[in-house]
């Protein structure tokens, strides 16, 4: 049964000409894409022929927990892990599966590797469904870093449901009777609390934080379905550790509001007094900068290496184009494509040019002028 889009022809023709939406096409498919939050439409949202796969909406940040859960949340909700990796929409259009990044393009790598990340069956008995879900791993083509626990490849986490021409998520018991019915593979789901149950929340908080792990997602359990987050003092040192290559390119809030959140979950978990976090925080800057001035000396430039698997070896040529379009001044260089066992390996660098342009002149003898 084909389903007709959500949005109606004169609000795509507006957001078109403002600039908020734009057609977009991958491998013969069509679509207008929302490149910009447009009225209600999220951003990310993807409309086909068939439908329309509404943008996963942005959740805010809860910095301080003590006052910010029972002031941004009324009555019970449910605990979840927010893993860290990146963020895909998995859904039927016509024959096939499609994998959405959050920007509402079509992710190759993901669109690869899904007979590998979950079993696809679910979209035989339901086809309008779309999965909203994190794929991380060391393996990934975006990310420099992966959850601790996954040591090798990539793993794909659904943390809601949704289904298509519809903006809302299925209710917390409908996700969870599906995932444990197809054997989704899912984030953890810590359980459903109040406001006022400070201290299991924290304990969680604090196990989380200890494990290198992201932080959790609180989603009411209502109807208006309201959302928070909230990371551990090691996401904060992690973001920290690996965006020093960009250091140049990023704005300097980037670096201070994650210096504030980790005081703030230092304070919030009364973890004062830790040598071994001071540590942590200088280390968090200063080791990835070592390294950058290490391989700068080594290979004449500062680049990350990346490797991912494909089942389909003309699909690592889709995500390398994918990447040197989406990259901006960040240039992506694929080094090699060869076969793994079942699969083949791609390896590609991105480069660094601002940080490489400051280092050639500073280790060259370039006199600087404060």
């Amino acid at each position: 049964m084909i389903s007709k889009p959500a949005i109606d022809a004169e609000r795509i023709r507006k957001a078109m000409q403002s600039g908020k939406a734009a057609d977009a096409e991958s491998g013969g498919l069509r679509y207008v894409r929302f490149v910009h939050d447009f009225e209600d439409i999220a951003r990310g949202t993807v409309i086909f022929d068939h439908g329309t796969v509404y943008g996963y909406p942005a959740i805010g940040r809860l910095l301080a927990l003590r006052t910010g859960l029972a002031k941004q949340l009324s009555g019970p909700f449910w605990m979840e892990e927010k893993i860290h990796g990146f963020n895909i929409r998995v859904t039927r259009i016509e024959d096939g599966l499609i994998a959405l990044t959050r920007g509402g393009y079509v992710c190759p790598f993901t669109n690869d590797r899904l007979p590998d990340l979950l079993d696809t069956a679910i979209f035989d008995d339901q086809p309008d469904l779309v999965l909203c879900a994190e794929v991380a791993g060391p393996d990934n083509p975006y990310l420099e870093s992966a959850p601790p626990f996954i040591t090798e490849d990539v793993r794909l986490f659904v943390f809601d449901l949704m289904r298509r021409n519809s903006p809302r998520f299925l209710p917390q018991d409908e996700k969870m009777e599906l995932s444990r019915r197809y054997a989704l593979p899912s984030v953890e789901i810590f359980g459903r609390f109040e406001t006022s149950d400070l201290k299991p929340i924290s304990d969680i908080l604090k196990r989380l934080d200890e494990e290198g792990r992201e932080g959790a997602v609180f989603k009411e359990d209502s109807p208006r379905q309201r959302r928070t987050k909230h990371v551990t003092g090691s996401a904060n040192l992690s973001d920290i550790r690996n965006s020093v290559y960009s250091l140049l390119d990023l704005s300097p809030e980037y670096f201070t509001s994650r210096i504030l959140r980790l005081a703030l979950f230092v304070d919030e978990q009364e973890l004062e007094g830790s040598d071994d976090l001071n540590r942590r925080a200088g280390a968090a800057f200063l080791d990835g900068l070592q390294e950058a001035i290490r391989r700068h000396h080594r290979e004449g430039r500062v680049s990350h290496r990346f490797r991912c698997r494909f089942r389909d070896p003309e699909n690592a040529g889709h995500l390398i184009r994918y990447l040197k379009r989406a990259s901006g001044h960040v240039q992506i260089v694929k080094r090699d494509l060869k076969p793994d066992g079942e699969f083949w390996l791609l390896e590609f660098d991105r480069i660094y040019p601002s940080l490489n342009g400051l280092l050639s002149d500073w280790l060259a003898g370039k006199v600087v002028f404060d």
